[in-house]
């Protein structure tokens, strides 16, 4: 099919001559001046409608060999049986076409390419008007220099330059998606964009335009907005017009870093004529924290013409003078002017004698504004909070610590130079200065997000990583590369080969950064030595002061930048409370706690999650909750929820009755895109004070055993059935109480009239001692009237089974319920995690521990405890709290079950090395934080059970330690240390005695597994390492060195007859039970934990 269509260029630019067509002085072409260049500006949103004036200046996409004849031109469509078809257009000889129908690459224009050669067989193309002529040549061309063009054909009579669809994509192996206004090439094994085109006038046409507005003109805007800076609405649709339609731009970094006060009216100014002939400048600072490199002060030079900036970081005021002598030899150099005026405020660095000597010299004249008048120089001020605030913005949009705030300082002036400014009539600064240059020889990124530098690295190992993680802390203007950050390396790296990952910021959780009040103050003049409360036997350290480094730092748009510079050691958070010591400390923490702790493995939903979990902040009292509105709502509607359920009626207290107090109990819900769901207060009566007999009964209430829980969490791994955790709103209002019980009325709402009135409970209360028997009564009940059956062997477990094989399982501990079945699949088959990491750093942070140094033991081999081994702490409540907290830790951690077992038997009577034992498990802790255990599909649901005992191992008592673990599938389920009863008259006899304690386990598990009809029915194996036991164990002839042993222990023998247990024996150095019998050397420790399945998802690259 052929379609023609013609048009002629009629009006001035038909008749007027070739000297009398404007000239554009950025790109040197003719048709168009410099403030209508699109390669400066880009295209505007609607180029097909302003093509229709016959007299625009933009009528013509930009093309490499453009003409203003009037003759019709060529362009391919899709033609069955022809080598090319073609269809008239006005252009000619204009930019390279993106064509479906074509079969191969065709142009016309010889200077397009790189190379052609000339055959005597060479393929026929046919026109659109029915003629055909032979291709003059073929050769390589390049659009773009990531996009060659291989086998173009070289045909005078085609005035189009046509790019064949189905060729490109089969020599390139790329992909091209097209849109209404773009089209995009990216190639299939990199996902890397190649080449990037747009619509015009029904075509799709290449382009090599490198203006902002082109080179991230498919991203969305927000992203747009992020790489850019921040910038205002108004800039940002100057630079990017096809967003000229948006109202605003709902960035919440903007508001927290840029929201001011109503300004004042607007005054008139004139403008310099000329570049340098004012120059504004001020100080700003001392900043609160120095900078990575030890920086508290900028200075700023704005050239008044063209409001270019230059920014330069200082250490103190007195390196003014040396730094402005060098700004104005680089003036006189760059630009052949002299700086006329300086205008600044009055401050003394400005009128010292080697300051004022310079200016009389170079015949500078200096002006200086009136005292507490900051108005007269206000360009500068303007400017410096212009900086200040899209500083700000950056280090709040990536959560960047405050130290890095040199970096955004610098990283802002540069992207501001290179925004248009209302006061230039939406000009560009940089582009007044500097025309000939591109407003950015590298497209702009994301401020603070995860980049990898490529390592270069000579010598280095094959298998040795590739690229370095670093963080990406902005630009150069004098090498062509990225400024980076390593926080392996402390240093800073200058590349071009970097890979960024701008949807994925660096820090992704704010406490890694400071406080949104604390990013960049305003300057103060001297810090405020104000020490932070003292809580108890707890000291908070000082504020540090970083040293001066002997190395600057390079401004923007000023000093090279060195492509690899070291950088001090990074600062711990000052506000962390440490143990007390004795002397003086070091301000530098050699071990701070992110070199053993990182969250670059988990999902960005789920980096959102931990981050939301780990910042939260609660009420300390009612009066401080009731004072914030989030806090008072959720109060409020706690009090609907009790009042609609009738869980009370207000009385008059009966005489011979007694009340039970109540408090409020605080919590952040955190929904699974790691957002704050919901502000939760909850009222929870104050059981302790209840009498037996009188306030409640029984009060005994099944809770799910964690090794079921872990039982579930390995059957949805192993068989990647989703899970879902459920959280009952208002659970224990659901039990109806059956005693008589009066409570106080709710601090903070109690209403005028009625304060000698108590609440008469109906429904259980959280606090209650009776409410959780009486909750689970009520959902047992209801549960299984929907046909699920509680299992026998856990109460808390119940399962359904259909007659198609399905089946749903379910488990209750206390009132948050976990769900897994088999009606559906999971999105994801890798596995799960257990992991108490928000728990083991809160223990870190409550007892100090976050600096420590760590050890790769958590308990010393070489030390045995005993009683009354040193002095006796004067508060042991302190030390039975922090084992209770290691003794919940060891739900996921089975490699402190052994220590946290030792030093529990010493809760009674503690003493000083009881608890440096307790802190040397801390230090432990601090090396892996995040571990946890790994559930995932190994192949099988086998029953495999290791157990150990340590012979006579306490030096007190001589009893022996059993200790046994157990693997479901090759995952871990089940594992404990525990201290035998009686003494062991030889080794095989503690061994034996822990052979029964793990039939015990294995025995339930088995039962527990029938009733969820889960894996084969198979013979269960007990591995042990003394043989002596073994033979013991299936051997029932009477012996004398069993005969005192106790009659229930001998039950093993009946299992190992009736085949339900097989026993093994395995080498002791691949005995994995041996953790829990004994302390164990760190190479010792890391190899069985591997064998168990721990594993840290937030270990450190």
């Amino acid at each position: 099919m052929l379609v023609s269509q013609t048009t002629s260029r009629g009006g001035r630019s038909g008749t007027r001559g070739r000297g009398q067509r404007p000239h554009c002085t950025y790109c040197n072409k003719l048709g168009h001046t410099r403030d209508r260049c699109y390669q400066l500006h880009g295209r505007p949103p609607r180029t097909a409608h302003m093509a229709q004036s016959s007299d625009s200046p933009l009528s013509q996409p930009p093309s490499s060999s453009a003409s203003q004849t009037s003759q019709a031109s060529i362009a391919s469509v899709a033609q069955p049986g022809n080598a090319s078809a073609c269809l008239t257009h006005t252009s000619s000889l204009g930019p390279w076409i993106l064509d479906s129908g074509a079969s191969d690459h065709l142009s016309g224009n010889k200077d397009l390419f790189s190379s052609i050669t000339t055959t005597s067989d060479l393929p026929t193309v046919t026109l659109a008007n029915g003629s055909q002529t032979v291709a003059k040549g073929i050769g390589l061309a390049l659009p773009l220099p990531s996009l060659p063009l291989t086998s173009v054909l070289y045909t005078p009579e085609c005035p189009f330059n046509l790019i064949s669809i189905s060729k490109i994509t089969r020599t390139l192996n790329c992909s091209i998606t097209f849109s209404d206004k773009f089209v995009t090439l990216q190639d299939r094994s990199t996902g890397k964009t190649i080449g990037i085109g747009r619509e015009s006038q029904g075509l799709y046409h290449l382009t090599s335009d490198s203006s902002p507005a082109v080179c991230i003109s498919t991203d969305a805007p927000l992203l747009i907005h992020n790489r850019l800076g921040h910038p205002s609405l108004s800039k940002f649709q100057k630079m990017v017009p096809r967003f000229s339609t948006l109202s605003s731009l709902p960035c919440e970094s903007c508001q927290l870093g840029k929201h001011t006060r109503v300004s004042f009216p607007k005054r008139l100014n004139n403008r310099a004529k000329s570049p340098f002939e004012l120059v504004h400048t001020d100080v700003w600072g001392p900043c609160r924290t120095a900078s990575t490199l030890g920086f508290q002060y900028f200075v700023t030079f704005i050239d008044d013409y063209s409001r270019c900036t230059w920014l330069f970081l200082m250490k103190n005021r007195a390196e003014l003078f040396s730094i402005f002598q060098k700004f104005y030899t680089e003036i006189q150099t760059q630009f052949n002017i002299s700086i006329r005026v300086l205008r600044s405020d009055n401050a003394r660095e400005y009128f010292s004698a080697q300051f004022t000597s310079f200016m009389s010299h170079h015949g500078i004249l200096h002006q200086s504004s009136c005292a507490h008048t900051p108005q007269q120089n206000g360009v500068a001020e303007r400017k410096n909070r212009h900086l200040v605030e899209t500083a700000r913005t950056l280090l709040l949009h990536s959560h960047v610590p405050f130290r890095f705030w040199g970096d955004a300082v610098l990283t802002a002036c540069y992207l501001i130079n290179r925004m248009p400014s209302s006061v230039l009539h939406d000009q560009i600064p940089h582009s007044l200065l500097f025309p000939d240059q591109p407003l950015y020889f590298l497209p702009p990124r994301v401020f603070g997000c995860t980049c990898f530098v490529h390592i270069l690295t000579p010598g280095q190992d094959k298998l040795s990583a590739k690229a370095m993680k670093c963080l990406f802390l902005g630009y150069s203007r004098l090498q062509k590369g990225y400024r980076c950050y390593s926080l392996e390396t402390h240093r800073y790296f200058i590349s071009a080969d970097v890979t960024f990952f701008e949807d994925s910021p660096f820090f992704s959780t704010t406490s890694e950064s400071l406080p949104v009040s604390e990013v960049l103050p305003i300057p103060i003049v001297s810090p405020p030595d104000v020490m932070p409360p003292r809580p108890l036997q707890v000291y908070h350290r000082r504020p540090r002061v970083v040293a001066p480094l002997p190395f600057p730092e390079a401004p923007a748009d000023s000093l090279p930048i060195p492509s690899a510079s070291p950088a001090p050691a990074l600062p711990s958070p000052n506000d962390l409370p440490i143990a007390v010591r004795k002397g003086t400390r070091s301000t530098r923490n050699p071990h701070p706690i992110y070199n053993f702790l990182s969250y670059h493995r988990l999902s960005s939903p789920y980096s959102a999650f931990v981050s939301a979990i780990s910042s939260v902040s609660l009420p300390k009292s009612t009066h401080e909750a009731l004072s914030h509105p989030g806090w008072r709502q959720a109060m409020v509607d706690e009090m609907a929820a009790l009042h609609s359920n009738g869980t009370w009626d207000l009385v008059v207290l009966p005489s011979g009755k007694s009340t039970v107090g109540c408090r409020w109990v605080y919590a952040v819900k955190v929904g699974p895109d790691g957002q704050v769901d919901r502000l939760k207060a909850r009222l929870v009566a104050k059981g302790y004070t209840q009498v037996y007999g009188s306030d409640y009964g029984d009060t005994f209430s099944p809770v799910a055993k964690i090794a079921s829980v872990r039982l579930l969490l390995s059957m949805a791994a192993m068989c990647s059935w989703p899970l879902y955790q459920l959280d009952i709103k208002n659970a224990f209002l659901h039990g109806d109480l059956a005693e008589e019980v009066y409570m106080e009325q709710p601090p903070g709402f109690v209403a005028q009239g009625e304060s000698g009135l108590v609440c008469r409970l109906r429904r259980s209360l959280y606090g209650l001692k009776q409410s959780p028997r009486a909750w689970f009564s009520r959902f047992s009940s209801v549960v299984q009237e929907f046909g699920m059956l509680r299992s026998t062997a856990d109460h808390s477990v119940f399962y359904h089974h259909n007659s198609l094989g399905q089946c749903i399982y379910l488990v209750v501990y206390v009132d948050d319920i976990v769900i897994t079945g088999s009606d559906q699949d999971a999105q994801s088959s890798s596995g799960v995690v257990l992991s108490q990491r928000k728990y083991a750093l809160d223990i870190l942070e409550e007892t100090g521990m976050l600096d420590c140094k760590p050890v790769d033991t958590p308990m010393d081999p070489n030390v045995k405890l005993v009683p009354g081994q040193g002095e006796p702490l004067g508060d042991p409540g302190r030390y039975r709290r922090l084992v209770g907290k290691l003794n919940y830790l060891t739900i996921t951690r089975p490699d402190i079950s052994f220590p946290v077992s030792v030093v529990s038997q010493f809760l009674q009577s503690p003493c000083d090395s009881h608890w440096d034992a307790v802190i040397r498990i801390l230090r432990y802790i601090k090396s892996t934080p995040g571990q946890g255990v790994l559930y995932e599909n190994r192949g099988h649901t086998q029953v495999i059970g290791y157990t150990d005992a340590d012979w006579a191992g306490s030096p007190t008592d001589r009893r022996s330690t059993s200790g046994y673990c157990v693997f479901i599938g090759g995952n871990l389920i089940s594992w404990k240390s525990k201290k035998q009863d009686v003494v062991a008259r030889s080794s095989a006899e503690a061994e034996y005695r822990a052979m029964a304690l793990a039939t015990c386990e294995l025995i339930w598990l088995r039962h527990l597994l029938q009733e969820l009809r889960f894996g084969k029915d198979e013979q269960m194996k007990l591995i042990c390492d003394n043989q002596a036991a073994l033979h013991i164990a299936s051997n029932p002839v009477f012996h004398e060195r069993t005969k005192h042993i106790e009659v229930d222990c001998h039950f093993i023998r009946e299992k190992i007859a009736s085949g339900c247990v097989a026993t093994s024996f395995v080498n002791s150095n691949d005995q994995l039970a041996d953790i829990f019998t004994k302390s164990l050397r760190g190479p010792r420790i890391k190899y069985i934990c591997n064998k168990l399945g721990a594993y840290d998802v937030y270990a450190p690259a």
